[in-house]
């Protein structure tokens, strides 16, 4: 394949038109999805839960993959094995080192049901390719009516518990000390993580689902650090990362995966390169305005020091 036949199949907008109506539904599922994933991604940066995303879309993609053999609804499959997934990491994994022991268990079993599920299905290969990946015409009204319906319940109950889990994920020692109850919002988070990540899936896929969970909200932790302007950021980059990939892959021949993971790691790059310069400056001021304080310490002690050495010296006979 020449660079010609590789761009073709990258890019290409050839009736583009006429296919952008095609993607209606996706469109608003993905704006949908970067609202949730953006709001969720924050917390599991906080509380240090990246690897647990992971190992919670391994199972939900055995659900999703059992659903697909049996002929039932597959988002109701992925839902399944999330939920379990999640909260068999809330109840055993209460402390970190625990927690990605488990998690280290449950993720290649759930990726090895779901490679036994998907060989044993018979349908077309498209659809077990799209667990993977995802596919940007899959959603329809039906599914995006569910998605919408998931995605509110789980907006809902996050702004409920947003300031105890807030306070229980930035020092759980001090708020269960304060009587908040800490473990018990864990399991709740991971339940609505759970529900995160299934929904996720529908769009980006199984392998692809921390593009939209956890590199928007890292993205906006480089540069900014009000807590509500990272949420905003976060949300806002999921979201153009989820819409600009579906964009980019109506043009295109492959998966819609590898839109919305570069969009968002081209998103974190450009964060991460503001943030450092920023830093930077922030350590150059620091420097700056000690300085003076040392040269004001030395300046009188330099000074008082040559008229003492000044008597000291010997006086030289005239003659």
């Amino acid at each position: 394949m020449d660079f010609n036949e590789l761009w073709s199949a990258v890019f290409n907008f050839q009736d583009y038109a006429q296919l952008l109506p095609l993607v209606r539904n996706s469109l608003i599922a993905g704006a949908v999805l970067g609202l949730v994933g953006g709001m969720v991604g924050v917390f599991v940066m906080m509380r240090d839960l990246a690897f647990a995303v992971h190992g919670v879309a391994e199972l939900s993609f055995a659900g999703a993959a059992f659903a697909l053999l049996i002929g039932a609804n597959v988002v109701f499959g992925s839902l399944a094995g999330s939920i379990i997934a999640a909260v068999i990491i809330g109840l055993l994994g209460t402390r970190a080192r625990d927690r990605n022991s488990i998690i280290g268990v449950v993720m290649p079993f759930g990726l090895g049901l779901g490679i036994l599920f998907l060989s044993l299905y018979q349908g077309r290969s498209a659809n077990k390719f799209g667990l993977l990946t995802g596919q940007i015409v899959s959603v329809d009204t039906v599914q995006l009516n569910l998605l919408t319906g998931c995605s509110v319940f789980v907006i809902v109950a996050l702004l409920a518990i947003w300031r105890p889990l807030t306070f229980a994920s930035a020092d759980p020692e001090v708020a269960e000390a304060r009587g908040v109850p800490v473990a018990k919002l864990g399991i709740a988070f991971m339940f609505l993580l759970g529900l995160a990540v299934a929904l996720s899936i529908q769009v980006v896929g199984a392998l692809l689902v921390l593009a939209l969970v956890i590199t928007p909200a890292a993205a906006a932790l480089r540069v900014a650090a009000s807590p509500r302007l990272v949420v905003l950021l976060s949300v806002v980059f999921a979201m153009a990362s989820v819409v600009g990939g579906i964009l980019l892959a109506l043009g295109g021949r492959i998966p819609i995966s590898p839109y919305v993971t570069t969009i968002s790691f081209l998103i974190y790059v450009v964060c991460r390169v503001i943030g450092g310069r920023r830093d930077r400056r922030g350590a150059d001021r620091r420097t700056g305005h000690r300085l003076p304080a040392t040269v004001a310490a030395t300046g009188p002690a330099a000074v008082s020091a040559a008229p003492v050495q000044a008597r000291t010296l010997p006086r030289v006979p005239k003659g």
